[in-house]
């Protein structure tokens, strides 16, 4: 593969994270301390949103599967599925004062349905795609990286423009306003060179799939069953850390603008680990570079949840190492991902990128749905005060479990998971093998007939 298509792949991960990373990140403490959304009802907002995210990731990755053009079957949906993505990510941050408190709930439970809905219509194409362009295991996994690389820096750069907001604008709301108008242009940009410099390589006639035969088609990808459990445990860990990241930051730190600093500090250890990724799963494994990473949370999420208050230093420190071990597992997952595509088919003869990806896909949005949920629970729980200069004890505690003690316990869960995973680097090498062979051996009985 040339150089260009790494990157361009890498630039559709820039366009998902200004829209997701903007909610995951500050959608929390908009609705609190902006719109007037009580932390409980945030949480159920969460939950459902991101759950209901999930159906509609099966629906469109049926959808996608079910495509055929001149440009492909993915990128399209890229190119013109941004769109209303981008205009529904300035709404979601766009709720009117003058609304009564009824009436704000209800934009944000209709818009954040709707954000989710164009999301799987732009997230999924695009996470397919991945399996399209290469069938090598070295390929993947340094698309795999390119992409956690994309995201990593849209994260840093969302953090530096956005946290010094939260405390220093005067009308949060009207900068918040703008600053998604700004990302929605960028996005767009980016989606567009995604579209133009990421081809679809591999040229296999998509089977027409049921949802039956998706539902047949998980219970026989018994690498997929289990990534998908391993992810939801993990994503429900990671979400509840990334939803209550800020937090941390004012609330426990003391700053809402140390947030850039834990954004940089764990952008710098995903970047690395994502640049890692493909040299370590060459030499220890896909597996086994997972069960090492998982271990590498627990210690950070245990820094982050019991280091004393007042060492803001060994904070930072351990949220680094959290973000070391959570930058290597989720790349490996989008590298997993792609090698079970071609088990689904080496085992029930159906090859369908997008309805695969949707499986997982709906896996991660339920972790992020319980993780966000949790997060906004644990402030409830903890008597969290809105817009308030101080926190009592028992909230600044359930800062500290949402931030590190769900993320490590729930990585040791993952991480048991993913020890009976069965498709090694030789297992996945011979079945790639049986697969070419089908491959030629239909070719030329469709030449002959």
């Amino acid at each position: 593969m040339r150089r260009v298509e790494y990157v361009g792949y890498a630039f559709g991960d820039v366009g998902n994270n200004l829209t997701f990373s903007m909610v995951a990140a500050f959608l929390l403490i908009y609705y609190t301390d902006v719109a007037g959304i009580s932390a409980a009802t945030a949480g159920i907002l969460f939950l459902v949103a991101r759950v209901w995210g999930g159906v509609t990731d099966l629906v469109a990755g049926r959808t996608v599967d079910l495509t055929s053009t001149r440009w492909g079957r993915f990128r399209p949906f890229i190119a013109f599925g941004a769109i209303p993505l981008l205009v529904l990510l300035v709404l979601l941050f766009s709720i009117p004062s003058g609304l009564s408190p009824g009436l704000r709930t209800v934009w944000a439970f209709v818009s954040y349905l709707l954000f989710s809905l164009a999301y799987s219509f732009v997230n999924i194409p695009y996470g397919s795609l991945a399996a399209a362009m290469t069938q090598s295991p070295d390929e993947r996994a340094k698309l795999s990286s390119s992409r956690s690389i994309g995201a990593s820096l849209t994260i840093l750069a969302i953090a530096v423009v956005v946290s010094p907001q939260i405390s220093a604008a005067s009308n949060l709301q009207r900068t918040l306003t703008l600053t998604t108008i700004g990302f929605a242009v960028i996005g767009y940009l980016s989606y567009l060179f995604c579209f133009s410099t990421a081809h679809e390589n591999i040229q296999v006639r998509a089977a027409k799939v049921s949802i039956g035969q998706t539902v047949s088609m998980l219970r026989q990808n018994r690498p997929l069953l289990l990534l998908c459990l391993a992810t939801l445990l993990f994503l429900t860990g990671m979400f509840s850390l990334q939803t209550v990241a800020v937090f941390y930051a004012r609330d426990i730190l003391g700053s809402a603008d140390l947030y850039i600093v834990l954004t940089l500090i764990q952008t710098l250890a995903m970047v690395g680990a994502a640049m890692l990724v493909p040299s370590l799963a060459g030499s220890m494994g896909k597996r086994n570079t997972y069960l090492v990473a998982a271990l590498v949370v627990v210690v950070g999420g245990a820094g982050v949840a019991f280091a004393p208050t007042g060492w803001t230093a060994l904070s930072i420190i351990a949220y680094g190492v959290l973000g070391l071990g959570t930058g290597t597992v989720n790349t490996l997952i989008f590298a997993f991902q792609a090698d079970t595509v071609d088990y689904g088919e080496w085992r029930s003869g159906l090859r369908a990128e997008a309805s695969n990806y949707a499986l997982l896909s709906f896996t991660r949005k339920a972790g992020q749905g319980v993780g966000g949920w949790a997060a906004a629970f644990a402030l409830s729980l903890g008597g969290y005060v809105a817009a308030s200069g101080s926190q009592p004890q028992s909230a600044l505690t359930a800062i500290r479990v949402a931030a590190g003690a769900i993320p490590a316990v729930l990585a040791i869960a993952a991480g048991v998971v993913m020890l009976v995973y069965p498709l090694s680097e030789k297992v996945f090498r011979t079945l790639v093998a049986e697969l070419a062979e089908r491959h030629a051996r239909a070719g030329v009985e469709e030449r002959e007939s």
